[in-house]
């Protein structure tokens, strides 16, 4: 399992490698290059799923839609 995800930010283009919780969902996150608060697409559980190049540990281990803890 991938426990660190590369978000790429949708309006600045800012790529930043995180560490992934396992025991939460990440719902927002504060792009460090242009200071925007990203939230999940509709659809996805958390913003590691909807801009990370790689999803939660959840979604990894049981597959889409199986949704953050």
């Amino acid at each position: 399992m991938q426990l660190q995800s590369t978000l790429t930010c949708p309006a600045c283009g800012h790529q930043a490698t995180e560490t992934m919780p396992t025991d939460a969902c990440q719902f927002f996150y504060d792009c460090r290059g242009c200071g925007q608060r990203l939230k999940p697409i509709p659809g996805d559980c958390c913003v590691f799923c909807s801009y990370g190049t790689e999803p939660c540990p959840p979604v990894q281990e049981k597959g889409k839609g199986a949704g953050c803890n």
